[in-house]
């Protein structure tokens, strides 16, 4: 997985290519909180991520979890097997999708 970060002030984008699974989510995980601290809100586009596993999805919900007490976080760019996945775990309820 190769993960991109851009900052614009107080806002973070980071995009993700590949899979976020259990052998890629310890790496996101380390990329966002040492990152968090320092932005207000967080978009994480996932326009070149082909699959998400639940490895992944406890990043997101951590991820989550720490946005909401700021500006919050937004995923992009869903494709239609991850959003299976975010719809068939509830998380599609949860995130703010666009």
């Amino acid at each position: 997985m190769t993960i991109t970060k851009e900052y614009n002030g107080d806002a973070l984008t980071v995009a993700l290519q590949g899979r976020l699974d259990t052998n890629t989510s310890p790496e996101l995980e380390k990329e966002l909180r040492e990152s968090m601290d320092d932005v207000r809100s967080l978009t994480l586009d996932f326009a070149d991520l082909d699959y998400i596993s639940s490895a992944g999805l406890r990043v997101l919900l951590f991820a989550h979890k720490t946005m909401s007490a700021k500006d919050g976080m937004t995923v992009k760019h869903v494709n239609e097997v991850v959003m299976d996945v975010f719809e068939l775990t509830g998380f599609a309820d949860i995130l703010t999708i666009e």
